[in-house]
C-alpha cells in the first residue's frame, strides 16, 4: 500500500484526485494540505494548513497540486523528508528542475514532473517529438484561462524542453534580427518560440505548428473545464515514481 500526502487537496484537481485515491485498493491518503481548510477532513484525514505540517505524517509519495509560487519550496521540502514526489503544479524552470534532480539523486528518491497529466496531452508531446525529427521548423501556442499567472505554462515549457532534445528549430530570420517589436515573436524557451494567450473561455491548451516549404502540420491539445482527464495520469505517476531516481519529465515517458 502506497501512502500519499496530497498538497492542494481542496483544489480543482486535488479534490477529485483525493476521491480517486480514497477509492483505490493500492493507495492510501494519509496526509493532506490546503491553506484555507485546516482542520477539515477528507476521508479519515485531517487537513493540515501547510506542507511542512503534512510532511510530519509518515508517507511514501508527496503530490503537489498547489501553485507556481509554492511548488519549488514544497518539492524540495518533500525530497529533504525522503519522499518520492509527483509534481502537478506549473511554474518550475529548467534550472529549477536541475536543482530538484540533484536533490532527489542525493536522497535516492524519484520525481515525476508533468506539465499536463491528461493522456491526450501526453500523446501530443509524443507525436510532436516524433514530428520534430522530420520537420525542421516549429512554434508553440500556449493558451490558458485569464487568471493563470505563470507563462508559458508548464506544459509548454516541458514540450519546448523535449523538442530541444531532438534539435533546434531552423529559423529563416533570427529572432534577434526582428524588425519592429521583438516581443511580437514570442518568448524563446529552449530555442523554441512560445506565444502565450490568457483569455476568458479558455481552460488549458497547447498547439505546435510545424512548417516546411509547401506543407504544414498542426498538433493541438485542448482541455475542458473538468479535472477528470488529469486523474488517471496522476495516479499512474504515483504508482510509478518509486521506481525512479531523480527527475523524469513527461507523462509519456512512464506510459
Amino acid at each position: 500500500m502506497t501512502r500519499v500526502c496530497l498538497a492542494g487537496v481542496t483544489g480543482w484537481v486535488g479534490k477529485p484526485l483525493s476521491a480517486a485515491i480514497l477509492e483505490s485498493d493500492d493507495l492510501k491518503l494519509v496526509a493532506a494540505a490546503a491553506r484555507r481548510a485546516r482542520g477539515e477532513r477528507v476521508g479519515d484525514v485531517t487537513i493540515s494548513s501547510s506542507v511542512e505540517e503534512a510532511l510530519r505524517i509518515p508517507s511514501d509519495v508527496f503530490v503537489d497540486y498547489t501553485s507556481a509560487a509554492a511548488v519549488k519550496a514544497n518539492v524540495l521540502m518533500a525530497i529533504e523528508a525522503d519522499r518520492h514526489v509527483v509534481v502537478g503544479s506549473s511554474g518550475l524552470s529548467d534550472s529549477d528542475y536541475a536543482e530538484v534532480d540533484s536533490a532527489a539523486r542525493t536522497k535516492n528518491v524519484g520525481v515525476v514532473a508533468v506539465g499536463n497529466f491528461a493522456i491526450s496531452a501526453a500523446l501530443l508531446q509524443r507525436f510532436a517529438v516524433e514530428a520534430a525529427k522530420y520537420l525542421p521548423t516549429w512554434e508553440l501556442i500556449d493558451s490558458a484561462y485569464a487568471g493563470k499567472v505563470d507563462a508559458p505554462s508548464g506544459m509548454a515549457r516541458e514540450l519546448a524542453w523535449r523538442l530541444s532534445e531532438v534539435r533546434a528549430p531552423e529559423t529563416e530570420v533570427p529572432i534577434e534580427k526582428t524588425v519592429g517589436v521583438r516581443e511580437s515573436r514570442g518568448a524563446t524557451v529552449n530555442k523554441s518560440q512560445i506565444h502565450s494567450i490568457r483569455l476568458p473561455s479558455y481552460t488549458i491548451g497547447l498547439e505546435v505548428r510545424f512548417g516546411r516549404e509547401d506543407e504544414r502540420l498542426t498538433i493541438a491539445y485542448d482541455g475542458g473545464p473538468g479535472a477528470q482527464p488529469y486523474i488517471s495520469g496522476t495516479l499512474l505517476a504515483i504508482r510509478r515514481v518509486s521506481d525512479i531516481t531523480g527527475v523524469v519529465r513527461g507523462l509519456d515517458r512512464i506510459l
